[in-house]
């Protein structure tokens, strides 16, 4: 289903978009972390490619998903000729310290078949660590909170619609 925000922003809704765990917070070990990944990507049927990464994070030994938002398109920013994105956020827990979990992110994009060609360009699927607990951190391969998640609708919009934020 989709649902038109405005003239630039449309939300689709699919069975894992938005999606909530129904294991209690309070079952989950209190030395994981919890993070907030965003997703995109705008080549190819990226719905699909969102549908085989939540089967692909749900068998994952190093997360645990907690929660997915609707999937928002969006124009693209930076390079703004290219198709319109698709962004979703995951709320996501870890016992992966941060520099671990941008580890396991950047392979999990290499197994979907990213390719990092141009700065801002298309791309198959880009996952992004937004938030990590309450960590800031700023060095040369992550900084934390993203940096420029305030300006973004692709993480705005979504992130307006998760419950239960950490």
């Amino acid at each position: 289903m989709k649902k038109a925000l405005n003239v630039n922003n449309t939300l689709i809704y699919t069975a894992h978009f938005p999606w909530q765990t129904k294991i209690p917070a309070k079952a989950f070990n209190h030395s994981k972390h919890k993070a907030i990944l965003g997703i995109g990507g705008n080549i190819g049927d990226v719905c699909r490619r969102f549908k085989h990464l939540f089967w692909f994070l749900k068998r994952s030994k190093y997360i645990t998903l907690l929660q997915s938002t609707p999937i928002l398109e969006n124009p693209p920013f930076g390079l703004i000729d290219q198709e319109d994105f698709s962004n979703a956020l995951l709320l996501v827990s870890t016992p992966l310290t941060p520099r671990e979990l941008l580890a396991y992110i950047l392979r999990v994009e290499r197994i979907f078949g990213r390719k990092r060609l141009v700065p801002n360009g298309p791309r198959t699927l880009d996952i992004d660590i937004i938030f990590y607990d309450d960590i800031q951190m700023n060095s040369k391969e992550l900084t934390i909170p993203h940096p420029q998640w305030m300006q973004r609708d692709s993480v705005l919009i979504p992130l307006s619609l998760m419950k239960g934020r950490p």
